[in-house]
């Protein structure tokens, strides 16, 4: 009897936490998805899925959620290859590669904040160093400016949240590498296999599951990507960097329509919940087909 009472305390705290934390906050912003609250006012209606059928009609939603998905596509493809090219070459533990494992991790550590303002003063039209750069390479034909141009300033953001958290996903890559058994790839070198042949074969299969923790990471990542946006652009120029996250905090403390922001999170949640499930399915299927 004594041995259950102890499983009970050991799981109480965490428990706890999850309930007070995490599913009384989603459970509550999904009641108030439900109601016209202002979040200031102490009485508010029920107004049932008028709030959703609203976000459906919403110009900006809809915007907001046409640069979420390229900011995230952008992000997850640039970020998860160069993450993999550089792991594959830093993955032995040697002085110059431990080194540069921890200079690629640095920007994770700058808050976002910093590092918006870092990126933003690097992507000035003037002074900013990258059109300083081309220009002096003679390329003046390249330069741009890189936050006002409607169509390339969601991946000038989406290139600056790659490269701020790059050095996260080279750790999890080498870790994945470094797990994977010596003999394994010794056998397949003695074998005649090409690079490309052992990679495909051998290691990205057993790569897998830490490509199905980069790849939802970087999603989810991408999703939340909220402070470095609203530091370098906040939304704009005309809605072109507007994201989901944006338009929540917009919506709940700029316009107070709370419950337009609590629906518009519900439906956040369950497109994060969504494409992380299909990624999971897409590399289980790709590592089951080997």
């Amino acid at each position: 009897m004594k041995r259950p009472k102890r499983l009970i305390l050991f799981f109480l705290p965490g428990t706890l936490l999850y309930l007070v934390l995490f599913l009384y906050p989603s459970l509550s912003g999904l009641y108030y998805s439900l109601t016209d609250w202002d979040g200031l006012s102490p009485s508010y209606r029920f107004v049932g899925m008028e709030n959703y059928a609203i976000l459906l009609e919403h110009i900006v939603f809809r915007k907001s959620l046409a640069n979420n998905l390229k900011f995230m596509l952008a992000v997850v493809v640039l970020q998860f290859a160069l993450s993999l090219l550089l792991s594959l070459n830093l993955s032995r533990n040697t002085k110059v590669n431990i080194a540069l494992r921890s200079l690629y991790f640095v920007p994770t550590i700058i808050s976002s904040v910093a590092v918006g303002f870092i990126w933003t003063f690097m992507y000035d039209p003037t002074l900013g160093l990258i059109n300083n750069l081309l220009t002096s390479l003679g390329l003046e034909g390249l330069t741009q400016n890189w936050l006002g141009n409607t169509e390339l300033a969601i991946f000038s953001l989406a290139f600056v949240q790659a490269w701020a958290h790059i050095g996260q996903m080279i750790i999890l890559f080498v870790a994945g590498l470094q797990a994977i058994p010596p003999e394994l790839l010794e056998a397949a070198r003695l074998d005649g296999g090409s690079r490309w042949k052992i990679f495909a074969k051998v290691i990205w299969p057993l790569l897998a599951p830490a490509a199905a923790i980069v790849a939802a990471y970087t999603t989810i990542q991408s999703f939340k990507a909220f402070d470095l946006i609203f530091t370098m652009t906040s939304g704009g120029p005309v809605y072109a960097t507007e994201i989901l996250s944006t338009f929540i905090y917009s919506a709940a403390f700029t316009n107070y329509t709370y419950g337009l922001a609590a629906a518009a999170s519900m439906f956040f949640l369950l497109l994060i919940s969504l494409i992380t499930l299909l990624q999971f399915y897409i590399l289980r299927t790709g590592r089951a087909s080997y």
